[in-house]
């Protein structure tokens, strides 16, 4: 089995495709104009509009109403990423940090209020265990 995309349910899919590719510097690549995908050598993440919600289930998921789930991205540098983004990002939840588990990490929330990681292995353990996944 393999984890191929995270999705996101947004009442505005161009506002929170437009947040992601100046976040990560990728291009989306759009299906409709209620769906698109920014893809990774390792994983998608895609967004769907409200909109397509009835397709799988009416109901079965909202926007906005996340609290429990965190978007990851491993990036080269996450300083530099936090340099970046500084005046982009409206508030940062927490600030470039070294965690217990060896990963500097950098959290942020989207427009629909979905946290976001960004973090850079930085202990020889974590680099390890992140040395065959492609960034």
């Amino acid at each position: 089995m393999n984890l191929v995309s995270l999705r996101v349910i947004t009442d505005d899919v161009a506002r929170l495709v437009g947040f992601y590719e100046r976040a990560t510097g990728l291009r989306a690549a759009w299906a409709t104009e209620d769906f698109a995908e920014l893809r990774t050598p390792s994983g998608t993440l895609a967004i769907g509009s409200t909109r397509t919600v009835p397709l799988f289930a009416p109901g079965s998921a909202h926007p906005a109403d996340n609290r429990s789930v965190i978007i990851e991205f491993l990036v080269d540098d996450v300083d530099a990423v936090h340099r970046n983004l500084t005046g982009f990002v409206g508030e940062f939840v927490k600030e470039p940090t070294t965690m217990p588990w060896g990963n500097r990490a950098l959290l942020f929330r989207d427009p629909d209020g979905n946290l976001v990681n960004f973090f850079t292995p930085v202990t020889p353990a974590a680099v390890e265990k992140f040395a065959d996944v492609a960034r």
